[in-house]
């Protein structure tokens, strides 16, 4: 029987940007664009795709759904656009994750 006094409403704002944030992070690849974005400082597509075993449509999909979320920034110069890690981006990356496991950490072990 659920406690009465116990709600957690998965409507709640910050549930929905933590899932959405975790999503963006679900694949690897996307990991290692963010790490190559890291080491780089910025990277088009294309080169991205030179790193990655992916084709440039793949690369071209994860970089979607990474500025989405605002993990990552984009700068169109001529007909190249460069990504760059979005420094509010992974500020909230860190936030989002460090407040999960406080608080996971604080009630459970």
């Amino acid at each position: 029987m659920q406690d009465p006094a116990f709600h957690i409403s998965i409507e709640n704002r910050s549930i929905i940007r933590s899932a959405e944030i975790a999503k963006a992070l679900s694949h690897p690849a996307r990991i290692a664009i963010l790490k190559i974005l890291f080491e780089k400082k910025a990277s088009t597509c294309g080169e991205i795709t030179e790193i990655l075993p992916l084709a440039q449509a793949t690369v071209s999909q994860h970089l979607k759904a990474l500025k989405t979320v605002g993990l990552i920034n984009s700068k169109s110069e001529g007909v190249r656009i460069f990504y760059c890690l979005s420094q509010r981006g992974i500020k909230e990356l860190q936030s989002v994750l460090s407040d999960l496991s406080d608080e996971f950490v604080h009630k459970c072990c």
